[in-house]
């Protein structure tokens, strides 16, 4: 029996090991920006119109239905928004920044279930379920406003869109407050702030869509 000295060759049809990257996600497109900040804008309006005609709580009446479809276009707006945010990695690319968007929309569609409920079946309005159910109404706010801290920390948004959404997004933190201190001036602070926050917000998506880093 002898042993062979020759040494073995190297195997050359296996793939040389390397570090694994992850997927690189499609660039958001511009056009897409732009409707979702027409939506915010238009929402925007069309809720600071009813909060103007009808004040900040109608519930009775065409007056009450009309109010509540107008907060629901708004509500609208937010979805597109936040669906623009988690698609940009606006608030950052890690899980825990993604969830947090995922958890708004899950916080603004229960919030339209109240809204459309508000439209619908007023009469309910003073029941346990329904009030547990109007809750996510201030708390889908209050999350907005998380977001907008996270965007400007995060600085993934350029320029202006990524201050613009602190503001804008500063709504409940800075009309709750007022409609319990200064219940006559409140409607006009609310809608006020509608307009030159989320409504400018959504006109500048419109206007200049590669803040986001959305490309063509």
């Amino acid at each position: 029996m002898s042993l062979s000295t020759t040494p073995a060759q190297a195997r050359t049809d296996a793939a040389p090991a390397g570090p694994r990257t992850a997927p690189v996600r499609p660039a958001v497109s511009t056009r897409s920006v732009r409707r979702a900040g027409a939506a915010v804008a238009a929402g925007s309006a069309a809720w600071a119109g009813g909060i103007l005609a009808f004040g900040l709580d109608p519930v009775d009446g065409w007056q009450g239905t009309v109010y509540n479809l107008s907060s629901l276009a708004f509500q609208l707006g937010l979805v597109a928004l936040v669906t623009v945010q988690l698609r940009t990695g606006a608030t950052g690319t890690g899980k825990l920044a993604r969830s947090s968007l995922h958890a708004e929309h899950v916080l603004l569609g229960l919030a339209m279930v109240s809204t459309l409920l508000y439209a619908v079946l007023p009469e309910y309005r003073e029941e346990a379920w329904f009030l547990a159910l109007d809750a996510f109404w201030p708390l889908s706010m209050v999350g907005m406003f998380a977001i907008g801290i996270r965007i400007a920390i995060a600085g993934r948004w350029t320029g202006a869109a990524r201050w613009w959404p602190l503001g804008a997004e500063s709504w409940a933190p800075v009309n709750i407050p007022i409609a319990q201190a200064l219940p006559t001036l409140s409607p006009y602070v609310a809608a006020g702030h509608l307009l030159l926050g989320y409504a400018a917000l959504g006109v500048l998506l419109a206007l200049r869509p590669e803040l986001t880093g959305a490309r063509d």
